[in-house]
């Protein structure tokens, strides 16, 4: 199944009440939690890094800061956070060289990204050679790709992308129904992004967090099971 990443972000910045939220949530069956590099201190998401992990849970960190300085700034600050997994960013050859011996793992981000709120643009052909391109690099683990965050239709790229990969692909950015989870699941995805949806309740459930989120984990296992 597509593996559902919970990020405490809403418009492209971790939410300020982020601990809080966290332990409003930690009884759900979440498996992957993230944030983004903007909107908290690094002291705070140290702390919601910790809780995470004494829980069990995978953490992210997603950059989405616009300069090859602020990027390598967040990537330092994700080693000393503690995550597991450091998704976005753009200037590939830098973060590798921030990220060596650190045991994290780097999904960057695909295709050309402008703009924050991140905007994807190339076409399907050219965000494919660069999936194929950065999964070949070591160090790469996988992508984290904006589809949804492209003007041209979703799917081709998402099919492209996952065809090209050496490595997991990560839907990250607008995926906000069912319709959307089940795409990417038979697209190939090995997991998805939601914050912004939750946040603003947007999804076909109760009005809590906590439903919101149930929610999203029973429509990806359905979506598996097809």
């Amino acid at each position: 199944m597509a593996e559902f990443i919970f990020m405490f972000t809403h418009h492209d910045a971790t939410v300020s009440d982020a601990l809080a939220v966290y332990d409003e949530l930690r009884h759900t069956g979440l498996r992957h939690v993230g944030f983004k590099d903007i909107g908290a201190s690094t002291e705070t998401l140290t702390e919601l890094c910790r809780r995470m992990h004494d829980d069990g849970r995978t953490v992210y960190l997603e950059v989405v800061s616009v300069t090859a300085q602020d990027e390598l700034r967040s990537i330092s600050a994700a080693r000393e956070i503690g995550v597991d997994i450091v998704m976005g960013g753009t200037h590939v050859d830098a973060a590798l060289g921030a990220l060596e011996g650190s045991g994290l793992r780097y999904m960057p981000f695909p295709g050309r990204i402008v703009g924050h709120p991140s905007i994807l643009e190339g076409t399907v052909e050219e965000i494919a050679a660069s999936a194929a391109a950065m999964t070949a690099r070591p160090g790469v683990f996988g992508l984290d790709l904006l589809a949804y965050r492209h003007a041209a239709p979703v799917e081709p790229i998402i099919d492209a992308v996952v065809k090209a990969s050496a490595g997991p692909v990560v839907i990250a950015g607008s995926i906000d129904s069912a319709e959307r989870i089940e795409a990417v699941t038979r697209l190939g995805a090995w997991g998805f992004t939601i914050g912004g949806a939750i946040f603003e309740r947007v999804l076909p459930a109760g009005p809590s967090l906590g439903e919101q989120v149930e929610w999203t984990l029973r429509t990806a296992e359905e979506a598996a099971a097809r």
